[in-house]
């Protein structure tokens, strides 16, 4: 029965619910269930990368740090996904810093065991393949967005993916680990949050974002968001988060 109900917690991870009964028995005896902690740091950049996670509830950002001491998103990972892939096939090697940006829980394996997994099954592989596509498309357009477009349509595509990796309207975010992701200054997104809650598309409350109005989100955001969405919706059906429309529009 235990057993039955890890299966189950494992596959709220999108990703490993894809995978055919056959193909998920490859890594269910290596699979455990940690829980991960509001900016614990799971690897900093040049560190050696033991475990692959796939997230169920936690939203997980790879943050770019530069030797300033700055810090930009590069890429976001939740229960759409897995992170820590690309090193479990090819490197070790964390190619930068994996923040937790949302606490939750996460399916943990240690890389060798994927490798394993990987080799054994040709779907998973095909997979898994798949997903790092994705993921480079969406970096691709994170790093693209980050240098062209204006902080308030990074932030709204920001908010916005967060948000299609949590089941709740509640983001619980500081102005400054905003900042962080986004790579600005801190003045520079507390501006913007207020002008997206006098629009009525946020509110704010003390450590936390509350999503008011996503579908105006979606009119103030850059394309950005809708290409990253389709590239996944594209690559991987059926394991990005489908959108409630009503979400968000009737928060009191």
């Amino acid at each position: 029965m235990a057993h039955l109900s890890n299966t189950a917690t494992h596959r709220a991870n999108r990703l490993l619910a894809t995978l055919e009964p056959k193909d998920f028995a490859y890594l269910l005896p290596h699979l455990e269930i940690i829980t991960l902690h509001r900016r614990q740091v799971l690897y900093e950049a040049g560190e050696t990368i033991c475990y692959t996670y796939f997230p169920h509830d936690a939203v997980v950002s790879l943050v770019n740090v530069l030797d300033d001491g700055g810090s930009v998103e590069v890429a976001i990972f939740g229960r759409e996904g897995v992170f820590g892939l690309i090193s479990a096939l090819f490197t070790r090697e964390s190619f930068g810093r994996y923040i937790v940006q949302i606490p939750g829980t996460a399916s943990r394996v240690e890389i060798e065991w994927v490798r394993e997994a990987v080799n054994a099954s040709p779907r998973m592989r095909l997979l898994l393949y798949r997903f790092t596509e994705a993921l480079l498309a969406q970096t691709f357009q994170i790093v693209t967005c980050n240098a062209v477009h204006n902080v308030e349509a990074r932030c709204c595509r920001w908010l916005l993916s967060t948000h299609d990796r949590v089941e709740q309207d509640t983001l619980p975010l500081t102005h400054e680990f905003l900042a962080e992701m986004l790579g600005t200054q801190r003045p520079s997104v507390s501006i913007v949050l207020r002008t997206l809650q006098n629009a009525g598309l946020i509110r704010q409350r003390r450590g936390g974002i509350v999503i008011t109005d996503r579908a105006g989100l979606e009119e103030a955001a850059c394309e950005c968001y809708g290409k990253i969405r389709r590239s996944y919706e594209r690559l991987l059906p059926h394991t990005y988060p489908p959108v409630d429309e009503d979400v968000g529009s009737t928060v009191a």
